[in-house]
């Protein structure tokens, strides 16, 4: 190394320095631990099976917020939506709450950004309709591999229900496990005598799965989410289930000097410490958001801007009449 080059050489140093200062920490946590605190100016306005909370790791440091919604439940349901914007198939989150009504809205699955209109990377199914396919195959360095990856479905008794799926022509089949595939290596095709047809009314494929059967089980390599960015540490969403069928929705902020984001194990242990036993990653990134009666709960991407996406989990509170009293019941 010349003069010259020594004479750089701090400069260098200090930039180097700074650059991964910026960066979050890359750091691998087998625990999350969170400060969870309910949103008592939320709660109060919403009703008594909806929940609200926020969340603190300042060490991480972590911002995250979760909503706990009473599923089946005679006066609120949850519905998988696609955006009626016809001119992109797209629209922010808090519009799909302000347009439909909804209590509660929180981003759903991959799309493909570049292409206008919106195209769905997975399935998408609402009220019975198949609007997209599920992943059929995915591509990695010349080799081809058979995709069943993870989605959340909705019967029509409003169960919540979680599966690996795949879709030949207009039929839904769910998996009890997802092809073993791993880097180089396809795994054998799928045998369709394993599968079953999936009853749901309402369904959205992301993934991968997190949590299955109240274990940590997060298939990226089966899914084929080896040589994406997916596993990086990112801001997230995710969707869940208790033993007793309450669905959790969950959102991480990221990319900030605030909160870090998680990878998808951390993500998955914060799922299972809510009480999940059935959870699964939805998109993340700059699509996470979540809103509660017409409030963006979240800092998307560090700022108040929220990404248009293609589909949500939208969930509506709709009271039961209150029959009017007879004369002689006064």
């Amino acid at each position: 190394m010349g003069i010259s080059q020594w004479k750089l050489w701090p400069a260098m140093l200090l930039l180097l320095v700074g650059f991964n200062a910026c960066r979050p920490d890359q750091t691998r946590y087998a625990e999350v631990p969170m400060v969870w605190t309910p949103i008592d100016s939320l709660n109060a306005n919403l009703p008594e099976g909806i929940r609200v909370y926020a969340g603190l790791n300042d060490t991480l440091p972590l911002r995250a917020w979760y909503v706990t919604i009473d599923e089946p439940h005679p006066e609120i349901y949850t519905r998988v939506v696609i955006s009626d914007d016809m001119s992109d198939r797209r629209e922010t989150v808090t519009s799909f709450a302000r347009d439909l009504g909804a209590t509660v809205a929180i981003n759903g699955g991959y799309f493909v950004m570049g292409h206008t209109p919106a195209l769905h990377a997975g399935l998408l199914m609402s009220s019975d309709t198949m609007m997209a396919p599920a992943t059929r195959s995915v591509l990695r360095d010349s080799l081809r591999y058979e995709a069943a990856r993870a989605a959340i479905g909705f019967t029509s008794e409003d169960e919540v229900a979680f599966a690996w799926v795949t879709t030949r022509r207009d039929t839904l089949f769910q998996w009890p496990a997802p092809p073993s595939h791993r880097p180089g290596k396809p795994a054998k095709p799928l045998d369709y005598r394993k599968a079953q047809i999936w009853p749901v009314r309402d369904a959205l494929s992301a993934g991968p799965m997190l949590l299955r059967k109240g274990k940590i089980r997060v298939t990226a390599d089966d899914e084929v989410f080896f040589g994406s960015s997916i596993p990086d540490i990112h801001p997230r969403t995710a969707a869940g289930r208790t033993k007793s069928g309450t669905l959790i929705l969950l959102v991480v902020d990221g990319r900030q000097s605030a909160s870090r984001g998680v990878n998808l194990q951390e993500l998955a242990v914060m799922m299972r410490d809510l009480g999940a036993v059935d959870a699964l990653n939805l998109d993340g990134g700059g699509s996470s958001a979540l809103v509660v009666n017409n409030v963006l709960l979240n800092r998307p991407t560090g700022g108040m801007v929220q990404r248009e996406v293609m589909s949500a989990l939208v969930t509506f509170y709709r009271p039961a009449t209150t029959p009017p009293m007879m004369e002689d019941e006064e």
